[in-house]
């Protein structure tokens, strides 16, 4: 096989490495990114907090936009050779996008201050009775509480096993997830005792556990945790042996909400049947949901909308992120110092340092064209809330813009807007269309917004059924199959409507 030179011509796509850190900083969240810019300044000198930015002075109003400003930018061509690479990059790439995403609401409304455990006094003098200091809260698993409690019993050597071994057998829920038996074989398998233990034994151990705070853990079934919380309600209690009647013998029929048969096996009246009802919802069906608390989640949003003058003004939030630049001194030493390598060592650092800035800016700047384009479609939601919500994807808000889709998503994708109704991530004002009777069309948002408000107004003795809620909306001009308000409806947590029905 003979060996050969031939030229060719040809090309490509290169990702430069300053192109690749401006896509990773624009899909970044608030968080992720003040985590990046910290990184940043930790690793390169030349990098600094620009202190002056942040001051009242000089924190004016410069990244405020109206609709006015917002569509000569969006109608304007890219401000420099940089934002031209990324959006011939992104129309190069053509990533698949999901153009009917919708996160869940999420609202922040406090300060920073309010979650301080314990703030430092104003004066060393004594304090009112009356002053009420929050101290922080005190984060306590169900295993812990439960062992904590397990110590304060007087056990026997071997009922303290028994409980033990218990205890580690409830999950998250509150439920023993293993049987009496299991436990029974697992503390006799190995065990050196002359005496093995006994069923009856771990039963009896199991009723003094189930009667731990809070009351009803432990239990095998929800049958038995209700029944156990009504066992330590006093006997002269109205209805108590009627709903212990349908609770042990009738459960089904609780289930599935079946009144009608209910009432002709127990021989009560409606009004009866409600006032067993109403005890029954007195009840805790999960216990252990007392106990554990989730730790919350935080978001920093990072544009906020307000009306000003009557006009929805759009502005980035000045505390996501701090103000960053070059610090001249070390900038200028580049062209004093002797040494070549530390001449090399500054340019480099240099470089990379306006190259952040750079990424940074282009990530506002696109960050505010999208939002401003974002809130000037959906004025209607600003004005009159979700049920006005109007149809848009992906494509139409990156034609308006003269960007990708791709880059419309890594700006949408975990970036939140605050508003007067509340904090919602960019990516909840995207939804696919509804056709309408007049040719109109209506946005899926919209159609579960009205979805929720019919079910909240319906009578709980006769629920809207998936079929009645797709006449309604037909009767408003809105043609939904059944089948999608039962998906609507699901998405939005609503069981169906048997499952709604209730007496009180």
């Amino acid at each position: 096989m003979r060996q050969s030179l031939q030229l060719r011509m040809g090309q490509q796509l290169t990702m430069t490495p300053q192109l690749q850190q401006a896509i990773r900083l624009l899909q970044l969240s608030t968080l992720d990114l003040q985590q990046e810019i910290q990184e940043a300044l930790d690793s390169n000198p030349l990098l600094e907090v620009d202190d002056q930015e942040n001051s009242p002075e000089n924190n004016q109003q410069d990244d405020d936009f109206d609709y006015a400003s917002s569509q000569e930018s969006s109608s304007s061509e890219p401000s420099n050779d940089f934002e031209e690479q990324v959006t011939d990059y992104e129309m190069e790439s053509g990533d698949a996008l999901n153009k009917d995403t919708v996160s869940d609401e999420l609202a922040m409304d406090v300060t920073w201050d309010e979650y301080m455990s314990a703030a430092p006094a104003a004066s060393s003098g004594p304090m009112p009775d009356d002053d009420m200091v929050y101290q922080g809260e005190t984060t306590e698993t169900l295993h812990e509480y439960l062992m904590w409690q397990l110590e304060l019993t007087p056990f026997s050597p071997t009922d303290r096993a028994i409980a033990v071994a218990i205890v580690e057998a409830v999950d998250e829920s509150g439920t023993l997830t293993v049987s009496t038996q299991d436990i029974v074989d697992s503390l006799n398998e190995g065990s050196d005792e002359e005496e093995p233990i006994e069923l009856d034994e771990v039963e009896a151990v199991l009723k003094r556990v189930q009667l731990f705070d809070p009351i009803g853990i432990a239990a095998r079934s929800l049958q038995e945790c209700l029944c156990i919380q009504l066992n330590q309600y006093d006997s002269s209690t109205p209805w108590l042996a009627e709903t212990k009647q349908i609770l042990n013998e009738h459960i089904e029929l609780l289930a599935s909400r079946d009144y009608r048969t209910l009432m002709k096996k127990t021989k009560l009246k409606e009004s009866d049947l409600k006032e067993v009802m109403t005890l029954i919802h007195s009840l805790n069906p999960k216990p252990a949901a007392s106990v554990i608390h989730e730790e919350p989640e935080y978001v920093v949003p990072d544009v906020s909308v307000k009306k000003v003058k009557g006009r929805w003004v759009v502005e980035l939030n000045p505390d996501c992120m701090p103000k960053i630049r070059v610090n001249d001194q070390y900038a200028a030493m580049s062209r004093s110092v002797r040494s070549s390598s530390d001449s090399q060592f500054i340019r480099s650092h240099l470089q990379e340092a306006k190259w952040f800035i750079k990424s940074l800016e282009s990530r506002n700047e696109t960050l505010m064209k999208v939002a401003n384009c974002i809130v000037k479609q959906q004025q209607a939601f600003f004005e009159h809330g979700p049920e006005a919500m109007r149809p848009m994807v992906l494509n139409d808000v990156a034609e308006m813009v003269e960007m990708h889709e791709s880059t419309i998503s890594r700006v949408t994708t975990q970036k939140y807007m605050h508003t007067p109704r509340g904090i919602f991530e960019l990516k909840y004002f995207f939804s696919s269309h509804v056709s309408t009777e007049n040719g109109g069309e209506c946005s899926s948002t919209a159609i579960r917004a009205l979805i929720k408000k019919l079910i909240a107004a319906e009578n709980a003795a006769k629920p809207l059924s998936d079929s009645k809620i797709a006449d309604i909306l037909a009767e408003q001009g809105i043609q939904v199959a059944r089948r999608t308000i039962a998906k609507y409806r699901e998405s939005l947590a609503i069981p169906p409507s048997n499952q709604r029905k209730s007496l009180i």
